[in-house]
């Protein structure tokens, strides 16, 4: 009898059934018991999210050596036009598929019928091969080359060697165990006459795959005469393979449909009842975290019901190719499937072939022929990039987020864990990595929640006001000795292929460059560089001289981190004497630069060379503590995860709670195009529309009470990215700059200059109110915003060629700009911008 009160508690507790706990269940009839706490088991790990792969079916070859009963996939070669597929056929699909949002490749055959058909061996030795296996490898191989779609191959059973051979060009692979009952294979059962489908062959060749770390499909087919016991001793034969090696990404249950023409036609199909037992059974066997698909076009009208029952996963679905192995059951509609995924509650979320988890760990899971493609068409998470939009581009904003952004959904739809963390959030409490990264995580009406929340604290904590600073960037040097794989901007022995020259700038020129940012209105220059090998901490102290002679009311926001770093090094100072000589040689602020992403493992990757987490957070200290103020910023996008983004911003948060030093943060979102990391195919294509958007709301959220300021790029966002961000709890829109050339170095196409003019326009087009400000975010006086209204073009630059030894940075002869408008005087007196800035 079984204790369904105590299954219960321990299910809850993520305990898994244990061998007779589990087949105890194939006398509980309780399908609406069982399928209430399946699904609940369900949302705590997959939480809102459906998924399904949008994919190309292709029926490389009909032929098959086994005759199961039921089946109509496979045919004899006198009812075919020819044993296989083409090359040219399967290209010219994917291609097909691939305009169409397609990312899957779905390689169904036969298993190897060259075993019993002449036809098929000679078809395969006319193309030069010795196997179906062969063929389908070589083909596999140039759809993912010269389609980008990833393969997934389900070609049966298989040895250790053909899988070896597969790997390479599968991103995962897949065999349906349907059942580990050897009844089944008996004279007058289903499989009888199938070699293949003896479940002892089928589960060996999981545990070869599992050896051999492929991501794999397996699952089972219901109604073919099992019994509900050998239902769950098919659940617990996969279960168990799982557990050695973790491999199996997913289970299907899968409902025998009759077909016509077949000797089950008559066969009597399984019932709702108990297509639902079996989904929350499964749910049950292999507890919350597995994915548990179901094909929807199995069971059309009825797809709630299946959500209900612990499904978080409706399998491949194509826009383009029918289901050949279900020819009678047409795929729904994508629009029509989201529709009912919404009506259940869920939000249906595009995957690939390979799930997130696995995605997200490709360095185990993944051949490494297969990362770049993977990484190409991966989101942080894992889940597919279901859209062109990248940092820097033209490409217009996503028509699935733009919906979401204009989406109020209910509160009452939100789950009690996420509305608690924002709580907490607003209460400037504690926070954790988890419940950082699980607000990186939101998804459908989840993420058009939180950006409400995040823009309602903007509202609150800075009205309507949309702020932006006159500035100019002035980058001193593109030569650098460190090897940063995300720079396009720096020069050095491999970066010759990049864009532009080696160049090293002089004194005069920083000056000339400083008195026509003046004349132009300009309150900030903000100046940054590669590291120069023959650049000394003295450097620096000359930058400052020269910039404090040209224009003695400038505002100098100059030197990262690493630069700082580097300039103590080089002079045999500790950090606070060399902070203190910059600031007293005229240095205002700190760019928050260098950062990229606060988590040493990424940075291990990322920038090995540069400083590590620490010690950037110890130079923000200790520059804190001497009175310079300071930005922060985080360059997301590329081989980092929500996991490393919360222990980013968990650290500023904690730095800024000791010190309150920071005065904005910066989201830089990772523009790809000429990175050199990128180019080497070992990152990501920046992070999406979806996660950039979040990384302004997160940070609103975040650091409520703590920095008021949350800025956008309109650099790396673009026009309609701005606009997006400033809707999700930005409030700045940075700087005018002038001369931007480290993200149009990487690629970007949006310009160097925003004037003050299009900087309000944007603002006024979103129906905000404008404010010029200066670096420590007071509104600017009169006369100095009039200054910016009449700006000359921007002459030439002059970036000098370089050399091993640097150039002269101190201005030897000083021609001053006159102060006409009075600088900021206390650094750690930020004014509030209140009715003053009209």
């Amino acid at each position: 009898m079984i204790d369904w009160q105590s299954l219960q508690r321990q299910f809850r507790e993520g305990v898994l059934p244990s061998e007779d706990e589990a087949l105890s269940l194939a006398d509980f009839g309780d399908t609406p018991a069982l399928a209430a706490l399946a699904g609940e088991l369900r949302d705590r790990h997959h939480r809102n999210v459906i998924t399904y792969s949008r994919k190309v079916f292709i029926p490389l070859t009909h032929l098959c050596r086994d005759v199961c009963h039921y089946c109509t996939f496979a045919r004899t070669p006198k009812k075919i036009d020819s044993p296989f597929m083409s090359v040219d056929e399967v290209l010219a699909l994917c291609r097909q598929g691939a305009l169409m949002g397609c990312q899957e490749a779905l390689f169904t055959l036969g298993e190897k019928p060259e075993r019993r058909y002449n036809a098929a061996r000679r078809a395969l030795e006319d193309m030069g091969y010795a196997s179906t296996l062969d063929y389908v490898r070589d083909i596999a191989a140039r759809v993912l080359e010269e389609t980008g779609l990833l393969p997934h191959i389900n070609a049966g059973c298989m040895d250790a060697e053909e899988i070896a051979r597969l790997r390479p060009v599968s991103a995962s692979m897949g065999i349906m165990l349907e059942s580990a009952s050897p009844r089944l294979c008996e004279k007058g059962m289903p499989h009888y006459g199938s070699p293949d489908k003896n479940p002892a062959v089928r589960l060996q060749t999981m545990e070869l795959a599992g050896q051999a770390a492929v991501p794999f499909t397996s699952g089972i087919l219901i109604g073919i005469g099992e019994t509900r016991r050998e239902r769950i001793e098919s659940l617990l034969a996969l279960r168990e393979v799982h557990a050695r090696h973790g491999h199996l990404q997913e289970i299907i249950v899968q409902n025998f449909r009759a077909k016509p023409g077949t000797r089950m036609a008559l066969a009597p199909e399984p019932d709702l009842d108990d297509l639902l037992w079996t989904i929350a059974v499964a749910r049950l066997v292999f507890g919350g975290v597995m994915n548990i698909q179901a094909p929807p076009n199995l069971s059309p009208g009825v797809l709630s019901q299946l959500v209900a029952a612990g499904i978080n996963d409706w399998g491949g679905v194509s826009p383009l190719t029918p289901d050949h192995v279900n020819p009678e059951a047409p795929w729904p509609h994508l629009d029509q499937l989201a529709q009912e995924t919404a009506v259940a509650g869920k939000f249906l979320e595009q995957r690939l072939t390979i799930y997130p988890a696995y995605a997200a760990d490709s360095d185990r899971w993944l051949d490494p022929a297969l990362r770049t493609a993977v990484l190409r068409q991966m989101d942080g998470d894992g889940f597919a990039r279901r859209d062109q939009w990248v940092p820097g581009s033209n490409e217009p904003v996503p028509d699935a987020e733009t919906r979401l952004l204009q989406r109020d959904p209910d509160t009452a739809g939100i789950s009690p864990e996420l509305r608690g963390i924002v709580t907490r959030c607003r209460a400037t409490g504690e926070l954790s990595e988890s419940d950082v990264a699980r607000l990186f995580e939101v998804r459908g009406d989840e993420f058009s929640w939180l950006v409400r929340q995040a823009d309602r604290l903007r509202r609150e904590t800075c009205g309507e006001r949309v702020s932006y600073v006159v500035n100019r960037n002035i980058n001193y040097t593109n030569v650098c000795y460190f090897k940063c794989q995300f720079c396009a901007f720096s020069k050095g022995k491999a970066s010759e292929n990049l864009r532009g020259r080696p160049y090293d700038i002089s004194g005069e020129e920083i000056a000339r460059r400083c008195r026509e940012a003046w004349h132009r209105g300009a309150t900030e220059v903000c100046m940054q560089g590669g590291i120069h090998p023959d650049y000394t901490g003295q450097t620096y102290l000359d930058i400052l001289q020269t910039v404090r002679s040209a224009t003695p009311g400038m505002h100098i926001h100059a030197f990262s981190p690493l630069e700082v770093w580097q300039g103590a090094a080089t002079l045999g100072l500790e950090l606070e004497d060399f902070l203190r000589q910059l600031r007293d040689a005229g240095l205002n602020t700190l760019p928050g630069t260098a950062a990229e992403v606060l988590h040493d493992e990424v940075r291990e990757r990322l920038c090995p060379d540069k400083l590590n987490s620490a010690e950037w957070l110890q130079v923000m200290e200790v520059a804190h503590r001497v009175g310079l103020r300071s930005t922060a910023t985080i360059m997301y996008g590329h081989i980092d995860h929500p996991r490393h983004w919360a222990r980013h911003l968990l650290s500023i948060r904690e730095l800024q709670r000791r010190t309150g030093g920071f005065t904005e943060f910066v989201p830089l979102p990772f523009v790809h195009m000429e990175a050199p990391m990128y180019l080497k195919g070992l990152s990501r294509r920046g992070p999406s529309f979806r996660e950039s958007v979040l990384m302004h709301a997160v940070a609103r959220l975040v650091f409520h009470g703590l920095i008021d300021n949350i800025q956008v790029s309109w650099v790396k966002m673009g026009a309609e990215g701005i606009l997006a961000c400033l809707d999700a709890g930005a409030n700045d829109l940075g700087g005018t700059l002038m001369n931007e050339s480290i993200t149009r170095a990487a690629g970007a196409g949006h310009g160097q200059e925003w004037n003050p003019a299009q900087m309000e326009q944007q603002i006024i087009a979103l129906g905000r109110e404008p404010c010029q400000r200066t670096t420590l975010y007071a509104p600017v006086s009169p006369d100095q915003r009039a200054t910016t209204r009449a700006t000359a073009p921007l002459a030439s630059l002059e970036n000098a060629g370089a050399g091993r030894r640097q150039r002269g940075k101190r201005l030897l002869q000083v021609v001053a700009e006159p102060v006409c408008f009075v600088a900021e005087s206390d650094l750690y007196d930020q004014v509030v911008l209140m009715a003053a800035c009209n």
